[in-house]
């Protein structure tokens, strides 16, 4: 199994690469969204730490049952070889209506074959009104015209 784009990463790829993450978790579908990572494949996640494709789906299942009506942007912040730095938000609401602007960044590293082997994810989670949200597209992918983060002051 392969995922184009492919390190070494340039500028447009990882720009690419970042995009495609995105819209894979925009659909908020786990089996869809741990395909992109290897069987193997390691992560942070807050205070969280995971391995495997099964255990990461079982992570996304949990995650978007209690993060409602999810909306993420993400944004490269750097990249070399086989690993990309990004920045990304998303915003969302429990089940008692509380919305929340989610910050963070994550490091990923890539095989060869462009599945992430690792992923390094720092988040922060910020009480919003839901009159400060920033992300109105209809649920799925951000429209290509909708602002990123650094034109909406992220």
């Amino acid at each position: 199994m392969t995922r184009p784009p492919f390190p070494p990463f340039t500028d447009e790829t990882a720009t690419q690469k970042a995009r495609l993450a995105e819209d894979a978790w925009n659909t908020r579908d786990p089996a869809k969204v741990a395909l992109a990572y290897t069987v193997d494949s390691r992560w942070r996640n807050r205070a969280e730490f995971l391995q495997g494709r099964e255990a990461i789906e079982a992570f996304l299942i949990r995650k978007w049952n209690r993060e409602l009506d999810y909306r993420l942007i993400k944004e490269v912040w750097t990249f070399r070889e086989n690993r990309i730095a990004v920045r990304f938000a998303y915003e969302w609401h429990d089940d008692a209506g509380s919305w929340f602007r989610s910050y963070g960044n994550e490091n990923w590293e890539f095989d060869d074959e462009g599945l992430m082997r690792l992923r390094i994810a720092s988040i922060n989670d910020l009480p919003i009104k839901e009159a400060d949200r920033k992300f109105h597209w209809p649920l799925g992918l951000r429209p290509d015209d909708h602002p990123g983060l650094s034109e909406l002051g992220l």
